[in-house]
């Protein structure tokens, strides 16, 4: 079977034949494959689309692989029976094989924004609309489906529109993707204005594959953040929080940092952040670009990074700055740094919502900190049994290569857990002499006896 004139808007493409380009079938996910070959032994098309693509003709290792196909999803979910229906605003098909899942999307179309719906409607009023846009012109529903040229001109970025066919092997062009990944350029398909109107996550989807590629930002496709990016406020707190993931936690966190709060994007994910970090000392500040760059060189090594710890690093200095606040009448230390935590979280949770979960380890990670510095018996072993101690000992770490002066804390830390029994217990029992001592001496001093 070769590609059909039939499919309708196929000869708008601009087609790169196997010999123009290095994409090899060795190089995709069997289970990919597989799914491309059911389409077509079906009767319907489908190609490999997005990230995917874009990667492969970068010589990079493809994270997942996603697929477009002229079939609805209620046709794909008839043709894969361990396929599954996802999402209302967009509809796509998640086909699972074990933990893989392959993502497919059914070719979608322009839409006139004829269903204008009053921004902060209720959900309810747009069940059963295949599509609506808001006054302000975001979609709050997109499920119109089309040709695939149509789909071509529906994608956010020129780089990530190219189609791979399983026919003849070739890759199909409906934009100025190609020249765009040879320029190393991200640019925005359509009016950006329009685009980011109805979509405002399309401008931090801009800065994460500028960082991520080591892309620059088409100029035209940056320009409308600083007048637009207030647009983010009206997204939902959830959604920004995952795309706050996506964001830091890729394997790139310290350039897309540098480049949200250089292009007038991060004040609308972190603010907190950066107005501590304006406020606070140095070592708060350094602590969080030495806290993005470890958890680069953490996932650059295959090693996991939880979002408990990047939020517990990233809000610490909005934690330090609201432990500075005056302690509210009969509180101790601890009502202290109870009323400073929430306070952090709250002001956090007018940008990007906090799942409960994640913010009870990330307090659990601060509030260790304060027995990591105690080290007396009770608190050392409570500390080295805490489920969080592993997090809570590499922030410790972190806060002194900020700068911080902790006396030696995380050295003395590090030694003990390589001590065996006997060494650990010297280390304690030194520990305890040296805080009699210094009890003793301030007793003196208080009472104006000298030696």
């Amino acid at each position: 079977m070769s590609l059909k004139p039939s499919l309708t808007g196929l000869d708008k493409a601009c087609i790169i034949e196997r010999d123009q380009h290095p994409i090899s079938r060795k190089q995709i996910a069997p289970n990919a494959l597989k799914v491309l070959y059911r389409f077509r032994d079906a009767g319907f098309y489908a190609f490999l689309v997005g990230g995917g693509v874009r990667d492969l003709l970068l010589g990079n290792k493809p994270k997942d692989f996603d697929i477009a196909t002229n079939a609805t999803p209620n046709e794909i979910k008839g043709l894969f029976r361990n396929a599954r229906i996802i999402g209302r605003r967009f509809k796509i098909v998640h086909i699972r094989f074990g933990r893989e899942i392959i993502e497919v999307t059914t070719f979608r179309a322009h839409h006139h924004p004829e269903n204008k719906i009053a921004d902060h409607i209720p959900r309810k009023q747009i069940r059963g609309l295949d599509s609506a846009h808001s006054n302000s012109g975001m979609i709050l529903r997109d499920n119109v489906y089309g040709d695939i040229d149509q789909d071509a001109l529906q994608r956010d970025f020129t780089v990530n529109a190219l189609y791979y066919t399983i026919e003849k092997f070739r890759v199909l062009d409906f934009n100025t993707g190609i020249a765009d990944l040879d320029k190393r350029e991200i640019r925005i398909i359509g009016d950006p204005f329009t685009r980011y109107r109805e979509d405002p996550v399309r401008m931090l989807r801009a800065v994460r594959f500028s960082a991520k590629l080591n892309f620059s930002i088409e100029e035209s496709t940056e320009k409308p953040f600083k007048q637009l990016g207030h647009l983010l406020k009206s997204v939902s707190p959830h959604r920004l929080f995952d795309e706050t993931l996506k964001l830091l936690a890729g394997g790139y966190a310290v350039a897309t940092f540098n480049k949200l709060r250089t292009l007038h994007l991060g004040q609308y994910l972190f603010a907190p952040t950066l107005d501590a970090m304006e406020e606070a000392e140095l070592p708060w500040k350094k602590l969080v670009d030495l806290a993005l760059a470890n958890t680069d060189k953490r996932l650059a090594i295959d090693k996991s990074v939880t979002p408990a710890f990047l939020f517990a690093a990233l809000l610490w200095p909005v934690l330090k700055l609201n432990l500075t606040k005056p302690i509210y009448s009969g509180a101790n230390r601890h009502d202290h740094f109870i009323q400073a935590a929430n306070q952090t979280f709250m002001e956090q949770q007018n940008y990007t919502a906090i799942p409960r979960r994640v913010t009870s380890t990330s307090r659990d990670i601060w509030e260790l900190q304060y027995r990591l510095e105690r080290r007396n018996k009770r608190s050392i072993e409570a500390a080295l049994n805490h489920p969080r101690f592993r997090a809570a000992y590499d922030l410790l770490l972190l806060r002194e290569q900020a700068g911080e002066d902790l006396g030696g804390l995380g050295q003395w830390w590090t030694d003990f857990q390589n001590s065996d029994t006997n060494r650990k217990k010297q280390m304690i029992t030194a520990i305890s002499q040296s805080r009699r001592r210094r009890q003793r001496s301030r007793k003196r001093n208080e009472s104006g006896v000298t030696e």
